[in-house]
């Protein structure tokens, strides 16, 4: 007899052993006919997993994440099964699921198309509709080895090489194409209706630049018509808010060979820098921070004894000179706790906040570089907080509070918060990790935020706090983080005077609101689409005027506006008011004034707000009163 509990609590019993599609139409014919896979005791499985002892289960369908996994990654199969069906020569590698879709990596003689893309995708709909059964055989390793070598599948054998030589193996068919899998997949190719091939791109076999180049097929898969169709919309909605796109058209930055991976910020685009490092830097003023400066090189002795070395040297750029070796720092923290242990501090000086807008460096692989997302210089708004143990909460919780606050300024309403937890790989004792998991956890139900555990993904020196942000077209973006850290201190020799005139390790909480700001301003670009609100907008208005005759007072109106401070431009060509209007507006800039006869009688001027609203006249006083206001109140129109 085998007792099968169900979600629900309630049980079922069956006189021997069972797989898990017999129970799904034991339940109905719906549910079997729905079924993708089953968890078993915590496992996701096939349908035809065998359940021959007492368990618990849950059906997995496509309204599950799990089932929607199994669908992408059996897409991925599919897309293999019709490229070899198609291109027989080409030899198949790897084929994982990633975020809202999955890829397959191809050796094969020529480039791939565009044109391929599209017969590959139909092949795929059409092995789809014959609803072939997905059946599943397992294999010694060397005789799996030996299988794929004869079918010509030598990077296929090689993966089943490196498995150690007394582990079975297991392979999924369907139809007339079979491939390694682990599993599980679906029951069968007519599971699988929403799919689209996305794009082709090199990648190395195994990552390395020193193998061979492949050729990646991306694509991505969904459990109904309409998911996958807001997704394409979704897509093409990114694509025109592409922040290296924005960038060229608004001459905001560019990324050059000469420097890959660093910015060369134009004028408009350091202007928005400018904007947010400033408001950045008032809120270290209005929050008992105290802005501080280190060194770019530091002597690899440092990250050694932080252990940065051990675990994060292929990341970093080194040098050297007068026979000592350097690294340009990847992060700022060893050197505020070198500032930090200048001068004997007491418990009275705790909690102590330093904020950097510190330059970092990190050796990004080039495949991975993208805009100024993802680069290899970039700035931090980094903070380290040192403080005692009793005073961990309270920290947290105030600065929960005001990322919150600073991320509304933004525009930023959605917030995720995950807790990252211990890695395998890691420093310090489990006690000091049980503390800095629990003062976190317990910060997070203090601020009243919901938020998931992350098992596994926090730094090798502490658990942290992830702030997601979802943007205007349900993107996720993490910027913000707040680590406890009981290790470093230990490692550095920091120390504090307590009340019992003893000295004591303080508590070291790493903390970034918007993260590097060159990311954060690629995520504030492709939020607005480039529509800036006024605040952070690199020209704010744009002066224009209709015939030479206005030209001296429109120059007097830019400068009564740049006496307030805002960013302002005069446009002053021998051209269509109609044309000028057209080209600024494309530029995106927050406030047209255009001033003919009639306003420069009056002292007024005429405002047009972005998107073509028109404000009427006004004289520059009411205008000064009017943006004065909305940069306040960080508007956005």
């Amino acid at each position: 007899m085998v007792h099968i509990t169900l979600p629900d609590g309630s049980q079922r019993d069956y006189d021997s052993s069972v797989t898990v599609a017999d129970v799904a139409a034991s339940i109905g014919a719906g549910l079997a006919k729905a079924a993708l896979a089953g968890k078993v005791d915590g496992k996701v499985v096939d349908t035809s997993f065998v359940i021959d002892k007492d368990s618990s289960l849950a059906i997995i369908t496509a309204k599950d994440a799990e089932g929607l996994e199994v669908i992408r990654h059996s897409t991925a199969h599919l897309l293999a099964y019709a490229v070899k069906e198609l291109f027989p020569t080409a030899q198949v590698t790897i084929g994982p699921v990633i975020e809202n879709g999955f890829f397959y990596d191809f050796a094969f003689e020529r480039p791939f198309t565009l044109e391929d893309l599209a017969v590959i995708e139909k092949r795929m709909a059409a092995l789809a509709a014959k609803d072939e059964p997905v059946l599943r055989r397992v294999l010694p390793r060397d005789e799996a080895v030996a299988y794929f070598k004869g079918l010509g599948e030598h990077y296929k054998a090689e993966i089943i090489a490196s498995i150690p030589a007394n582990e079975d193996v297991s392979l999924y068919r369907e139809g007339a194409f079979e491939d390694l899998c682990r599993g599980p997949h679906v029951p069968s190719t007519g599971k699988l209706r929403h799919f689209k091939l996305m794009k082709v791109a090199g990648a190395y076999w195994r990552g390395d630049h020193k193998n061979e180049m492949l050729q990646r097929i991306y694509g991505t898969a969904w459990a109904t018509k309409d998911e996958l169709q807001q997704h394409l919309t979704m897509l093409e909605e990114a694509e025109k808010r592409d922040h290296r796109k924005l960038g060229r058209e608004l001459d905001l930055f560019h990324v050059d060979d000469h420097a890959p991976g660093m910015v060369f910020w134009h004028p408009k685009g350091w202007a928005i820098w400018q904007a947010v490092e400033q408001y950045m830097r008032q809120v270290y003023r209005d929050n008992g921070y105290q802005e501080v400066k280190g060194p770019q090189l530091l002597d690899k002795g440092l990250w050694e004894k932080t252990g940065h070395w051990d675990k994060y040297r292929d990341n970093m750029f080194t040098t050297e000179s007068e026979k000592r070796d350097y690294a340009l720092k990847p992060m700022n923290c060893p050197g505020h706790i070198l500032i930090f242990k200048q001068g004997l501090k007491s418990y009275r000086d705790l909690p102590l906040r330093y904020g950097e807008f510190g330059q970092c460096h990190r050796n990004e692989a080039t495949g991975g570089l993208h805009g100024i997302m993802r680069v290899r210089g970039f700035t931090q708004d980094d903070g380290h907080i040192f403080c005692t143990e009793d005073q961990i909460l309270s920290e947290c919780v105030a600065y929960t509070t005001l990322l919150q606050k600073v991320y509304l300024d933004f525009g930023f309403k959605n917030i995720i918060y995950k807790i990252a937890t211990r890695p395998e790989q890691r420093i310090g004792s489990d006690e000091i990790w049980d503390k800095a998991e629990h003062a976190l956890i317990e910060s997070l139900r203090a601020s009243g935020c919901e938020f998931e555990l992350s098992p596994g993904e926090g730094a090798f020196y502490g658990p942290k706090v992830e702030y997601t942000l979802k943007d205007a077209i349900g993107r996720h973006w993490q910027c913000g983080t707040i680590q406890v850290d009981f290790s470093m201190p230990e490692r550095l020799d920091a120390d504090y005077v307590g009340e019992d005139s003893a000295r004591h390790r303080p508590v070291m909480l790493h903390r970034a609101i918007v993260g590097s700001l060159e990311r954060f301003i690629g995520i504030l670009i492709e939020e607005t689409a480039g529509a800036l609100p006024t605040w952070l907008a690199p020209v704010q208005v744009k002066v224009l005027n209709i015939t030479d005759a206005q030209a001296e007072y429109a120059r007097d109106v830019v400068k009564t506006l740049q006496n307030q401070g805002f960013r302002v431009e005069a446009d002053l060509r021998n051209e269509k008011i109609t044309y000028k209007i057209r080209e600024h507006s494309m530029q995106k800039v927050p406030y047209l004034i255009v001033i003919g006869d009639k306003e420069m009688a009056s002292g007024a001027v005429a405002v047009r707000a972005r998107g073509g609203q028109d404000l009427g006249v006004m004289s520059v006083a009411e205008f000064v009163q009017k943006m004065t206001a909305d940069v306040a109140h960080k508007s956005i129109i």
